[in-house]
């Protein structure tokens, strides 16, 4: 699958996502994980993506937004796919 260019863009987590990383059970190094290991990404017509991923053989979803003027990628959040 083509990556975005932006892909490569340094990570912003928001609070939104640390707060659902108590609730689900995660942390950065997992959210790390997920995008290396990219299923699907479909553009949300809003600026913002939607990433199919996986973690230990689990279905997430990873919802992105590209800032171009800070060349970052805000992680919005971060769910199982169930």
């Amino acid at each position: 699958m083509e990556l975005p260019d932006w892909w490569n863009w340094e990570l912003e987590l928001t609070p939104h996502l640390l707060k659902r990383m108590v609730d689900r059970g995660f942390n950065e190094a997992d959210v790390r994980a997920m995008l290396d290991d990219v299923v699907n990404i479909v553009p949300q017509g809003n600026e913002r993506f939607r990433v199919e991923a996986v973690l230990e053989g689990k279905s997430w979803i990873v919802i992105l937004e590209p800032d171009p003027g800070d060349e970052a990628i805000l992680v919005i959040t971060a769910y199982p796919n169930q």
